[in-house]
């Protein structure tokens, strides 16, 4: 199975695994790529309170239990789930509407108007645009051309 494959029936795996629970936990992303010498799939949740050591436990035994039953991955990888983290990643387009007021790191796959890296407040998602506030100055960014966007931790 191609890596994209195995993503795309995780998230569908998990998704239904938090159907299930019916607690408010939600799929962030999931990731399975080459790090070090390892090949690691990465599941990494939130709730509306946050995510516990419990939810990731009990999370990861109920997907180890379907990896195990259809066996959708046959070469060897170390299987983690784990909270977002304090400079969560937005992914999904309600990422964008949940967080707009928060301040973000974002990049783009190419260059606009010369830069590919932008820090600044999340206003919106609009028009297929993600608009941001950077140092004053409206800057509105195809939602298709973003690489990467992270939250800034608040502390």
């Amino acid at each position: 199975m191609r890596r994209q494959d195995a993503v795309r029936w995780v998230e569908e795996t998990v998704e239904e695994i938090l159907r299930q629970r019916g607690d408010g936990l939600e799929l962030v992303e999931v990731t399975f790529r080459t790090e070090g010498p390892r090949l690691v799939l990465r599941v990494t949740l939130d709730g509306p309170d946050g995510i516990t050591l419990d939810h990731c436990q009990e999370v990861s035994r109920a997907l180890s239990a379907k990896l195990d039953e259809e066996d959708p991955i046959p070469q060897r990888y170390y299987l983690e789930v784990s909270s977002p983290g304090l400079d969560r990643p937005l992914v999904k387009e309600k990422d964008y509407v949940r967080f707009a007021g928060r301040e973000v790191r974002l990049s783009t796959y190419a260059p606009l108007d010369g830069r590919r890296n932008f820090q600044g407040k999340l206003v919106k998602l609009e028009d297929g645009h993600v608009h941001l506030l950077v140092d004053g100055e409206p800057v509105a960014i195809p939602f298709e051309g973003v690489a990467r966007c992270r939250l800034v931790p608040q502390f």
